[in-house]
């Protein structure tokens, strides 16, 4: 089972008159890179955060969006500054006196200058917050998991039938090569006959000359190593798991043979054949990029 690199996640988790909201989306990386949006209380969750996503997640660009929402009556608490209103009322006695004026100040009065009342945010569980914050992340993961999954299923049908196609095209080219070679004599023995004319024909020197030109366009090594490559990436896809990084490798390594087959062939329905491996090499690898 492999996993695309692109998915997406989200989960509500609501407890305690508290709900979290938790939502992931990604793209292709070549590491992973998780970027994380939070509000400012919870920042000293980041680290926890990061540490449950690596559970779920090995490769790809990760957008984390994270929200809160308090609903609890006590989450905020009305506090008396004595220490405010004592110097308020100090300075208002000390007015009074300088300038001979009445005192009127009352509590009402005095009560509405800043910081006498303030609100305070109460001190919250920060256990019982990474719970339930911890279940909305799960959530969402376990969905953006499925997600990538379902993608991968697509994926790994697509890329099964580019390489079964591309073992079509090394079959050929492994079924022309010796008909190169019987044509390439055919047409020698035929030159040579006609410059000779009723002369004897040098069957050795003919062999020479076949046996060098065999050699320049054998590409048997090149076909061997692209039917090992084209297979591992088949069992490779079979097998799943985080295997995007091998595959690239492997892409790189199908597209030097193919390239070599086609520097070394002299025969058009090869270099035919050859740009055509090239080709879904190339659609192959843009599909690798994006398995995790």
């Amino acid at each position: 089972m492999i996993k695309s690199m692109t998915g997406f996640g989200r989960c509500e988790a609501l407890e305690n008159d508290r709900k979290f909201t938790a939502e992931l989306k990604s793209v292709n990386h070549r590491y992973l890179d998780i970027n994380i949006k939070i509000p400012k209380k919870l920042g000293f969750f980041e680290n926890a955060i990061r540490a449950l996503l690596k559970e779920y997640i090995q490769r790809g660009k990760v957008d984390v969006f994270i929200s809160y929402e308090d609903y609890t009556e006590e989450n905020y608490a009305l506090k008396y500054n004595e220490e405010v209103a004592a110097a308020y009322l100090k300075h208002f006695n000390r007015i009074s006196e300088e300038f001979h004026l009445e005192n009127d100040i009352r509590t009402s009065t005095l009560a509405r200058f800043p910081e006498v009342f303030t609100m305070e945010e109460q001190s919250v569980d920060e256990k019982e917050l990474w719970a339930s914050l911890e279940k909305a992340l799960r959530g969402a993961c376990e969905q953006f998991v499925e997600s990538r999954i379902a993608e991968g299923k697509r994926l790994a049908a697509d890329l099964l039938s580019k390489l079964d196609t591309m073992l079509g095209y090394v079959d050929y080219i492994e079924k022309r090569s010796p008909q190169i070679l019987s044509e390439y004599r055919k047409r020698l023995e035929e030159k040579v006959k006609e410059m000779l004319g009723d002369r004897q024909m040098d069957e050795a020197r003919i062999v020479t000359e076949v046996t060098i030109f065999a050699d320049k366009i054998c590409v048997d090594e090149e076909t061997v190593r692209l039917r090992s490559h084209v297979e591992a990436t088949k069992a490779a896809v079979k097998e799943g798991g985080s295997i995007g990084r091998k595959l690239d490798f492997i892409a790189q390594e199908m597209n030097r043979e193919a390239n070599t087959i086609l520097s070394k062939t002299t025969d058009l329905e090869i270099s035919d054949i050859g740009i055509n491996l090239k080709t879904d090499i190339e659609k192959v690898r843009e599909q690798i990029q994006n398995i995790e």
